[in-house]
């Protein structure tokens, strides 16, 4: 039995700055947002919304539970650490306290198609898992290969499967290997189930509008999009969704002359879409899954 049992909260907190999504973390090793719980606060995301304020001097917008994480051993702790992780999006910038997401997670930035990268660590996957014929599967699935399409939603399925093949920092592997530095405890688990949440939650909730400015170009809401999928969209299939079969966003009548090319119409979201935003979302594409 765990000699101890410890219950902390762990803020999994996205922004997006010049097309590079960022995640709230800091430190050697770097970690995310964490805490113990606190008594006082009414409900866990009162508290953090209170807590994220007070001690990084971020306001949230969007904020959801993610999941609960209570494994033994994977907390770098004696005994059993109970973590208790959220998703929250801010539009807050800067360099200070923020990383890039993909110097984390680096093989999970497919724009310019699947990195080589994780086509490697794929083949890596395969290899540990010999003859195993669900490992195979597994890590054909998570990515992207025989008959499997690369679906960027499957970050977490990537994660744990590079940690249960020791390849990652945090399951034996020597850091410094281009797989991105070891976070604190299971920080980089956490992470990567809040951007898998993320990626999925795009799906159908237009959670983007609370990391745009109040009026924005729609390339530059394609390209957060984009930062944050880790894929590419088309463009004019983009903006029809966008504006027209989804109605999220309508002109300003203003435009951007800061482009480098003919100024740029800007638009906002309607208000309508604070209302509506658990019903619709910016429906990426899906790739095939078979």
């Amino acid at each position: 039995m765990p000699s101890s049992i410890a219950a902390e909260l762990v803020a999994v907190i996205l922004s997006v700055d010049e097309g590079s999504p960022r995640v709230l973390a800091s430190g050697a090793p770097p970690a995310l947002p964490h805490g113990p719980l606190e008594p006082e606060h009414r409900s866990l995301q009162a508290g953090l919304r209170a807590w994220t304020r007070e001690r990084e001097g971020v306001e949230l917008g969007f904020v959801e539970q993610l999941y609960t994480f209570a494994d033994v051993g994977r907390s770098g702790r004696a005994g059993r650490t109970v973590a208790i992780s959220y998703l929250g999006l801010t539009r807050a910038k800067g360099e200070r306290g923020w990383l890039d997401v993909y110097d984390l997670l680096p093989w999970e930035d497919a724009r310019d198609g699947v990195p080589e990268l994780a086509r490697e660590l794929g083949e890596r996957a395969l290899r540990w898992a010999g003859d195993d014929a669900g490992r195979l599967e597994r890590a054909r699935h998570a990515f992207g290969m025989a008959d499997w399409a690369w679906r960027p939603e499957l970050v977490l399925q990537r994660y744990e499967l590079l940690w249960e093949a020791g390849l990652v920092a945090e399951s034996g592997e020597r850091d410094g290997d281009g797989l991105g530095p070891a976070m604190l405890h299971a920080h980089r688990r956490i992470l990567a189930t809040g951007l898998a949440r993320l990626r999925s939650t795009l799906q159908y909730r237009p959670v983007i509008f609370e990391l745009m400015p109040p009026d924005f170009t729609l390339g530059g809401l394609q390209a957060t999009v984009e930062s944050l999928a880790g894929q590419r969209l088309h463009k004019q299939n983009f903006r029809r969704t966008v504006q027209d079969q989804l109605g999220l966003v309508e002109p300003t009548g203003e435009t951007e002359r800061d482009t480098g090319g003919r100024p740029a119409a800007l638009y906002r979201f309607r208000s309508e879409v604070h209302a509506e935003r658990r019903h619709v979302g910016t429906k990426l594409p899906r790739p095939r899954t078979r």
